[in-house]
């Protein structure tokens, strides 16, 4: 069992741009789809994503803020061990165009083509609470 601090860890996340976001739906079933973080990789314990307030997810994200992320992928020189994170957190859902740029890359403009004035654009700030992590011979968990 290892003890990365969440500098390390976030070291380590910084070419991960993909996760997979868990949400329960109304009627209690799971849903998960894929979500990137646009490059936002700084990671303090918070992770931003962006989509449209008519979509399932912010349905979803209503009705019950917890979610779960799931992250993988290949770390270090020619790829080197996988690293597989999960973060279980509260999601917060965020309309302030000043908070978008914040957190805005131009790749966002293929999705939202207005930019952070694209109608009905919202944004996620999850809120991790704990963090677990393996990367093929360590692991740990990181409460926050």
């Amino acid at each position: 069992m290892s003890d990365l601090s969440l500098h390390d860890l976030s070291k380590k996340m910084a070419k991960l741009d993909f996760t997979m976001m868990a949400t329960r739906s109304p009627n209690g079933t799971l849903t998960a789809r894929p979500m990137s973080n646009n490059g936002d990789v700084e990671y303090q314990g918070d992770s931003y994503f962006f989509a449209y307030q008519n979509s399932r997810k912010i349905t979803d994200l209503r009705a019950d803020p917890h979610v779960t992320l799931s992250y993988t992928g290949a770390v270090g020189m020619l790829g080197g061990p996988p690293l597989f994170v999960t973060v279980e957190g509260a999601a917060a859902l965020i309309e302030d165009k000043g908070a978008f740029a914040d957190h805005w890359t131009k790749d966002l403009d293929r999705y939202f083509p207005e930019g952070i004035d694209t109608p009905g654009i919202v944004m996620i700030r999850v809120d991790a609470k704990a963090i677990r992590y393996w990367d093929g011979s360590d692991e740990g968990e990181i409460t926050i």
